[in-house]
């Protein structure tokens, strides 16, 4: 869905348009004490790879009068913030700006069929407008499932059994939310396994199905900002759905729209992590 200019004196945009145990698990990546060396390898990813792995960016800032999406200023913010972010990780980062439904297929597909064999992870975050399901190219939009779905286990086979990460900042409707008040305070060599070909995938889009979000013309995306905060803060010390769930803390309670419009005024944002992860995701 389009953009809406909601108070230049704040610039706060949308983005519109098989393994079973009955160990006990932790999140260090272990089983019960006794246990640890035996079975820790099956719930922590291998991350210790020559390399970490690509991070591609897609930053779509401009596009053809066409689609009739406004200009996502704030979002250069956002890719820079994500470049320095994911390479102090160690990944390879690779930003490609302004790109078409086509030029993002290609890409993705190309990263698809590269040899992932020396790679920890494989990392893509889209910054676009969109709809629930839908993320727009600068000249048209197309099914998020076409871009992911490239990195299937039976179609990327050096990436099964690794984990492959997509960050969505997009609309995906446009529905607003008021907000409520509250008074709350090691891979093994010795074994193989059939895994189902969905599995290891993690998406974490910047808002719930339905909903605008939202972005800054100055300070980028709420999303795209807490989620390199929490990165840079826990990134080494937190599993990755743990710093999801930091992410969605901040989002939730840091953030609300200022708009000279009042439909568009004190609104709130909730950010939504699908995880089909099957181990914990410590970064090294």
């Amino acid at each position: 869905m389009a953009d809406n200019q909601n108070g230049s004196h704040t610039g706060d945009n949308t983005d519109a348009g098989p393994y079973m145990s009955s160990h006990n698990v932790n999140l260090k990546g272990g089983t019960t004490k006794d246990q640890a060396s035996k079975f820790s390898h099956r719930f922590s990813y291998k991350m210790d790879y020559p390399e970490m792995g690509l991070c591609i960016i897609i930053n779509n800032k401009n596009f053809h009068s066409s689609t009739r999406m406004g200009m996502r200023n704030g979002t250069d913010v956002d890719a820079s913030k994500l470049y320095n972010t994911f390479k102090s990780l160690g990944y390879k980062v690779d930003i490609y700006n302004d790109q078409k439904c086509a030029d993002i297929y290609g890409r993705l597909k190309k990263v698809s069929e590269d040899d992932h064999s020396k790679r920890s992870s494989f990392v893509c975050a889209l910054l676009s407008h969109g709809e629930d399901g839908r993320l727009y190219g600068v000249d048209d939009c197309l099914p998020i499932k076409n871009l992911t779905s490239l990195f299937r286990g039976d179609r990327c086979k050096t990436l099964v059994g690794k984990p492959k990460l997509f960050f969505i900042q997009a609309c995906r409707g446009t529905e607003l939310d008021s907000g409520v008040e509250t008074d709350s305070g090691s891979e093994s060599s010795e074994e193989t396994y059939r895994i189902p070909v969905e599995a290891d995938f993690l998406y974490a889009y910047s808002t719930v199905p339905g909903y605008y979000s939202w972005r800054n013309t100055s300070n980028g995306s709420w999303f795209i900002q807490s989620l390199c905060e929490m990165l840079k803060l826990h990134g080494k010390n937190l599993e990755l759905v743990q710093i999801l769930t930091c992410v969605n803390h901040m989002v939730a309670l840091e953030f609300e729209s200022c708009s000279t419009q009042i439909e568009f005024h004190a609104k709130k944002q909730i950010p939504c992590v699908v995880s089909m992860l099957t181990k914990a995701l410590c970064f090294p």
